[in-house]
């Protein structure tokens, strides 16, 4: 909106910063971040209030997170609603690419909302069906997968390698939904602990918004040989608020936590994530950065294959977090040593870029 009102006026004297994408990026992450502080407190409280005796805890869980019964959860709508108004205020909503991801993060933003209220009015952990979940979750993929691809062509770059892609015409809508959907569940099993789920989606949004920058200008995507994908840049912004958002979040997620994120904000920021990596052309590469969301979807997948044929568990439990805490890990050992993890996947993401 500020952004519209300055192109208004021309630029003319402060509004002119408004021009610049990197001075609009740090805006978004420091509102957010502000906003997200303000409202954290009273948010918590209404949750309290409302869900009474909180998020219900799986009775086979690690027997240490019992002790956390009665924590509130949908802390996401803090997340989301400081968010929101970091968007409105300082992106150019006349980019397609705005809107293809707010539509991905309030769709999956809903569809997480729906679970969670779903889990706390039952007293269960069950929560909204695994296959009206996955049917609203490629509904909003697909028209956000339209938008995008409205504006990029249908090649899926190969990393790397300078000027290597797949052609996937038609094929790179379901492409995209999947990638969209997949990061989305991939982000929600990895928020199981403490901080877990927010700390490597900070570090993963700072990665993609060097990224989406870069990409969005004609200059930089040359000299490094990466795609070029006009106004993508915008989608830095996008990036620089999640971050905002998510420190925020974290500031009252700290162990002991006092609200969790709850699929409302996981299944909102991994969509997120998603969108912008279709968006910047860099599909490949969100698989790298966000490889410990990828290792966590992975560790289910094989549990249960694995168990459905020979009746044996690979990991003691699924996902794999799950694992090292029955190893003897202590919580916050694992929640810091996967941060580690992230950061190391962030920084051999960002090499792709000079690698080609």
């Amino acid at each position: 909106m500020l952004y519209l009102i300055a192109q208004y006026f021309e630029f003319e004297g402060l509004a002119n910063l408004i021009r610049y994408q990197t001075f609009r990026a740090g805006a978004a992450l420091m509102t957010a971040l502000v906003i997200g502080l303000i409202i954290g407190p009273r948010f918590i409280n209404m949750l309290r209030v409302r869900q009474g005796k909180g998020q219900p805890i799986r009775e086979d869980g690690p027997q240490t997170h019992l002790a956390k019964r009665g924590t509130p959860t949908m802390g996401g709508l803090m997340i989301l609603t400081s968010l929101l108004i970091a968007m409105l205020l300082w992106m150019d909503l006349t980019n397609p690419f705005v809107w293809a991801c707010m539509a991905v993060t309030g769709g999956f933003g809903l569809i997480g909302f729906l679970d969670d209220y779903d889990k706390v009015k039952k007293r269960s952990t069950a929560g909204v069906s695994g296959r009206v979940r996955l049917l609203g979750e490629f509904a909003v993929a697909g028209v956000a997968s339209w938008l995008i691809v409205s504006q990029v062509n249908t090649n899926l770059y190969v990393p790397f390698f300078s000027n290597i892609y797949i052609p996937l015409g038609p094929f790179y809508y379901l492409f995209a939904a999947t990638v969209i959907v997949g990061f989305g569940n991939a982000v929600n099993l990895t928020d199981g602990l403490d901080g877990l789920a927010a700390m490597p989606v900070v570090i993963a949004a700072g990665t993609f918004a060097i990224i989406a920058y870069l990409a969005g200008r004609a200059d930089f995507s040359a000299y490094l040989g990466i795609p070029h994908v006009p106004r993508a840049g915008e989608l830095a912004i996008l990036c620089a608020g999640i971050m905002g958002a998510c420190l925020a979040f974290l500031w009252f997620n700290a162990p002991p936590a006092a609200v969790f994120m709850g699929d409302t904000g996981s299944l909102a920021l991994g969509g997120a994530l998603g969108a912008i990596a279709v968006a910047a052309h860099h599909e490949i590469v969100l698989l790298i950065v966000g490889g410990l969301f990828v290792a966590e979807t992975a560790s289910v997948i094989i549990q249960v294959a694995v168990y459905k044929r020979t009746g044996k568990r690979v990991f003691k439990m699924a996902p794999i977090h799950h694992h090292f805490e029955q190893l003897g890990w202590k919580e916050s050992t694992v929640v810091i040593r996967f941060w580690i993890v992230s950061i190391i996947l962030a920084l051999i993401g960002l090499s792709t870029l000079k690698l080609r």
